[in-house]
């Protein structure tokens, strides 16, 4: 009778064993079924998009590199490799800006700028800041990172945070460090 239970405990082990190298191939097999391939459903090369309304451009935005992910649950359009924007207001003016990565949320009508980021107007204003937010519904700007500003009329700032209007006439400043010169 000893005999017989080490044959059956014997089998149960050899059975268990098989089994559970049988199922860890198909395991690894169900894992990859659950992981979702996160692709962009649009690549591009070398993008020059112009942006117009009533016939007038309102923008202009160059890129080496653009991938759009329109199908995922929140679709957005990135520009890993860096963007040049001109902005254009009624007057024919315009703003300049250069970042090293760009990205929109579609829906939103925000895009986030972020890295090296350089914006230069018509009148001479110039900030440099890591990150900056462009609200394209309302054309204005902010961001809460450390700033550099300069007005060739008012003078050089520093500091954390601000927003400002597309035609820079409008301009809050959260915390500065420089001095500005304010003669009106």
């Amino acid at each position: 009778m000893l005999s017989i239970k080490k044959i059956i405990n014997f089998s149960v082990t050899a059975f268990a064993v098989t089994l559970f190298f049988a199922c860890e191939s198909n395991f690894k097999e169900i894992q990859k079924i659950n992981i979702s391939e996160f692709m962009a459903s649009g690549e591009a090369d070398s993008v020059n998009l112009k942006y117009t309304d009533s016939g007038r451009i309102k923008a202009i935005l160059i890129s080496t590199k653009m991938f759009d992910y329109g199908t995922v649950q929140y679709p957005f359009t990135e520009f890993p490799k860096g963007i040049e924007v001109t902005l254009f207001d009624e007057r024919g003016k315009k703003n300049f800006i250069n970042a090293d990565y760009a990205i929109t949320f579609k829906g939103t009508d925000i895009i986030d700028l972020q890295g090296n980021v350089k914006m230069t107007s018509d009148g001479g204003q110039f900030l440099e800041t890591e990150q900056l937010y462009y609200d394209q519904k309302n054309e204005w700007f902010f961001t809460e990172k450390k700033f550099k500003f300069t007005d060739p009329n008012k003078g050089l700032s520093t500091g954390e945070g601000l927003d400002f209007s597309k035609d820079f006439k409008r301009i809050n400043f959260q915390k500065v460090y420089g001095l500005i010169n304010d003669t009106e």
